[in-house]
């Protein structure tokens, strides 16, 4: 191994997270390393592929605390790390504003509140991938420019494979690189590495039985390398079975083109997602998120549906900013259409029996009332149900994920706790490294993008306190 080096803090992981825990360390005085495994100045994550929208559990970042709040305990129903949920309504505004000050653009993306602050430039609105040049890349770019010009060190192509511990306390990190080991010494290590998506046996272990079945709709880089680190050193990991995603075209699992959008959550929400059989197995009420875990849970998650007919198609179908219809039509995907559910089982492979119960059921429980009745029961809080009546439509459908919601459990300013009480003396960890307020029985799902700035700025103020 080669010669040490020192930093007063050590940050795994370039994505928004990172670069903002490491810009905040070099503020308050912190000799800061930022080690990254992607090459070059447009390695992949998943923030410089996102969106942009910052909102907590689509309600506007910059609201008071108080509904925020609200806002959070209704998404998760009450599963929030409560002092984890206080900090982040706190703090949503105080890191846009953080933002804003450091460089990033914001412009209103939508007539909905929680669109208003979305980074600029927008996406495009249109299907498929293409972030090069778009806000997320933008605000990444701008970001690392700044911590090295502060002068932070940042070393890309290096990965972290261990942690270094002495006295039950994190002492520096072990890193990858050029094909050789390097011990690098620090006070405290932040892990922001992200999720771990990208690793097939975690995910197999956690989330799905068939990973190679689910869409990565995502830079694919959280490899839970943090994550495995942590976990040695002693740190309490909590909710590894629920990830952020949406309902895909099965299709777009290796095209491109048809992910991460456009999705297909709101025809699951007014239809009936089924399985190989014709049987449901989820709530689609709980919405897209819930509903692309409940597929990864299947033995066969490249085998579910969802099936609706021509009013659906033409409703719920042609709504959000990019539309299944007619856009996945337009990249190749074939809907299957019959005028009767048995023609529409004899198409998919359906069990024609089956199929044309669940239908009848789904539309008896719809019309009296009763939704909740069925099994498994389905809420309707936004009325999106709808009959399903013909002319008959089903899509073959996967789970697009794209960021692991379990991870380290963390305390309110990002010190990992350890399994048998207390912190790890001198480790942190934000963004989606970092877990305990997404997740729970409805996977209730609060907002990426202000999660990790909200704890990457507690983070390392709390290393610059020395706590």
């Amino acid at each position: 191994m080669t010669a040490e080096t020192t930093s007063d803090l050590i940050v795994v992981g370039g994505g928004i997270a990172g670069l903002v825990a490491a810009n905040r360390a070099r503020e308050l005085g912190l000799a800061t390393t930022l080690v990254e495994q992607g090459e070059g100045d447009r390695y992949l994550c998943n923030s410089r592929m996102t969106g942009g929208v910052f909102h907590i559990a689509f309600h506007d970042v910059t609201g008071p605390a108080a509904g925020l709040r609200a806002a959070i305990d209704a998404a998760t129903a009450g599963h929030a790390d409560a002092a984890l949920a206080d900090a982040l309504a706190e703090d949503a505004g105080r890191a846009v504003e953080w933002l804003s000050g450091h460089g990033a653009r914001f412009i209103r993306g939508g007539a909905f509140d929680w669109m208003s602050r979305v980074l600029t430039p927008p996406g495009l609105q249109r299907p498929g991938l293409a972030w090069q040049g778009r806000g997320g890349d933008v605000l990444l770019r701008d970001l690392a420019a700044r911590f090295t010009a502060a002068g932070g060190r940042m070393r890309t192509g290096t990965r972290a494979v261990g942690l270094m511990v002495e006295d039950g306390r994190c002492a520096g990190l072990t890193v990858e690189h050029g094909g050789g080991r390097e011990a690098l010494r620090a006070r405290a290590v932040l892990i922001a590495d992200g999720g771990f998506q990208g690793n097939a046996e975690l995910v197999r272990r956690h989330i799905s039985p068939r990973p190679e079945a689910l869409c990565t709709r995502g830079g694919g880089t959280g490899r839970g390398d943090g994550l495995l680190m942590a976990e040695a050193a002693g740190a309490k990991l909590v909710e590894m079975g629920c990830f952020y995603g949406h309902v895909q075209c099965l299709e777009a699992i290796g095209d491109e083109a048809l992910w991460p959008y456009p999705i297909l959550d709101l025809l699951t929400a007014a239809g009936i997602l089924v399985d190989a059989q014709g049987r449901r197995f989820a709530d689609e009420g709980l919405g897209g998120v819930a509903a692309a875990n409940a597929i990864a849970r299947l033995d066969r998650p490249d085998a579910a549906l969802v099936v609706f007919d021509e009013a659906i198609w033409q409703g719920p179908g042609r709504d959000y900013l990019i539309p299944p219809n007619p856009n996945i039509l337009d990249a190749g995907v074939k809907l299957v259409s019959a005028p009767t559910l048995a023609e529409l089982a004899a198409k998919t492979g359906m069990d024609p029996a089956v199929l044309a119960a669940t239908v009848e059921a789904h539309n008896a429980a719809l019309a009296q009332d009763r939704l909740q009745t069925l099994d498994p029961p389905r809420s309707d809080p936004a009325g999106a149900a709808m009959p399903v009546t013909g002319p008959f439509h089903a899509l073959r459908v996967c789970a697009g994920i794209t960021y692991t919601m379990g991870g380290i459990a963390t305390d309110a300013d990002g010190r990992v706790r350890h399994r048998d009480g207390g912190t790890v003396g001198g480790l942190f960890a934000a963004g989606s490294a970092a877990a305990g307020i997404e997740g729970g029985s409805r996977v209730g799902y609060v907002g990426g993008l202000t999660k990790a700035v909200v704890f990457a700025l507690r983070a390392a103020e709390c290393a610059a306190r020395k706590d």
